[in-house]
């Protein structure tokens, strides 16, 4: 059957134990445990509330989804994330607080919603990883491990989509493209360079 598999992917989605579950539906664990196992099927007033719980409808729950190419995403968890203006992927462009449009989201808590943004690149200098136009979700941090890609200020304005090489006396923002160098800054020129964020994923246009 769909529905114990369903059951089961909605209860890990949001890390609930058995009996946190049974809470939401209004059974006990053992109940639970009884329709992931496919011995018994929860009632429609179960179901009810599952589907309230996780903003679903009931089909969702009932229907057979393992074999299709679609995911069940609670639409509690779709956030909508702004997208900036360009920072480039190439010789650097002036990294602007203008939101210029809108995308939609799975992200699964407030927290790491309210921690990521999203920036439209242009240029080359990341290609074949990241091409001209491609959208980037990137989680707001001021710092990240080396040979992580991740968006740069140089100077507080040029903006940077580099992979990032940190040593002790140097930092180098690397390209994926080899033909562009990559541009090193040395002891206290490293001040000049700021994390702005990781580069979580890239969304490409279908």
């Amino acid at each position: 059957m769909s529905i114990e598999r369903n059951i089961k992917r909605l209860r890990e989605l949001k890390q609930l134990s058995q009996e946190e579950f049974g809470k939401i539906a209004g059974v006990s664990s053992k109940a639970v445990s009884t329709w992931e196992n496919d011995i018994k099927v929860p009632r429609m007033e179960a179901i009810q509330k599952i589907a309230d719980y996780f903003g679903l409808k009931k089909s969702n729950i009932i229907e057979d989804t393992e074999s299709s190419n679609i995911e069940i995403l609670p639409k509690n968890e779709i956030r909508i994330i702004p997208v900036y203006e360009s920072v480039s992927a190439g010789f650097g462009a002036s990294a602007r607080d203008e939101v210029v449009d809108y995308i939609p989201l799975f992200i699964a808590n407030d927290y790491e919603a309210a921690e990521t943004l999203c920036i439209k690149v242009s240029g080359n200098s990341m290609y074949p990883k990241i091409e001209d136009g491609d959208v980037i979700q990137v989680h707001k941090q001021d710092m990240v491990d080396s040979s992580q890609i991740a968006v740069v200020l140089v100077d507080g304005d040029e903006g940077f989509v580099k992979k990032i090489h940190l040593e002790k006396d140097y930092i180098e923002l690397i390209s994926i493209n080899p033909e562009y160098p990559p541009k090193r800054f040395d002891k206290e020129e490293m001040n000049r360079v700021s994390i702005v964020g990781l580069v979580k994923r890239i969304i490409k246009e279908c």
